[in-house]
């Protein structure tokens, strides 16, 4: 992945993010881009699924769920998700249609969706869990995007947000990769209980340490 000069957002992609308009997100274009090169590294896939693994009791994960993967780019995960999970079911989206491409190809028992979480979303379905696995910082709209992902919760159902490595890490990592993503960094750990309860969401867990970001939530009884 390119490391150019972060650039400054302009007004203009700063209105198209407060509008929450897939159409001109300039991530798309970017994960696009990168999507046939994005599973390149062997031994970085074989490193994350094991630590995957070695977390699966701290995710909550159990046969039977069903589970919403959000940001799911190439699928690296999903097989591993939807074998975790059977014989429960798994739906996985993105707003990459290369990603996706990838990922469908894979030949996986998902049900694989083009779909922008920050968007208008008319899904009628809800899940016991709602993953996002290293998608979170891409999300032009927090906002908007938990509000969606508590609408697609059932009641009582939890959102886990998963990264392998800290916040701080994250961020500084994104702050050194080309634009758009470059600006695109996980909130302050002190925000997240006020951005959960705006969307009936309750914080249940918050690990943030060198290696791990893993967040858990549960939704209320009430649509957003």
């Amino acid at each position: 992945m390119s490391t150019t000069r972060c650039v400054s957002i302009t007004q203009q992609e700063k209105s198209v993010q407060e509008r929450g308009q897939a159409a001109t997100d300039p991530r798309i274009a970017f994960f696009d881009h990168h999507a046939p090169t994005w599973d390149a590294d062997a031994d970085e896939v074989a490193r994350t699924l094991s630590r995957l693994r070695q977390l699966c009791g701290n995710m909550g994960l159990r046969p039977g769920q069903s589970v919403l993967e959000v940001g799911c780019g190439t699928g690296r995960i999903t097989c591993w998700l939807a074998e975790t999970v059977k014989p429960g079911r798994v739906v996985a989206m993105d707003f990459s249609p290369a990603m996706l491409r990838q990922a469908q190809a894979r030949g996986v028992n998902a049900n694989f969706r083009l779909f922008d979480i920050c968007g208008e979303t008319s899904m009628e379905e809800q899940f016991d869990v709602v993953l996002c696995f290293h998608a979170f910082p891409h999300f032009r709209d927090h906002r908007r995007a938990l509000c969606n992902i508590r609408n697609l919760l059932a009641p009582g159902g939890q959102l886990v947000i998963l990264h392998l490595a800290s916040s701080a890490e994250l961020n500084e990592f994104h702050a050194q990769v080309s634009h758009p993503v470059c600006h695109d960094h996980m909130p302050e750990k002190n925000r997240w209980p006020g951005m959960l309860a705006a969307c009936g969401l309750r914080l249940l867990s918050l690990t943030d340490e060198p290696g791990l970001f893993l967040l858990k939530a549960v939704s209320s009884s009430m649509k957003q």
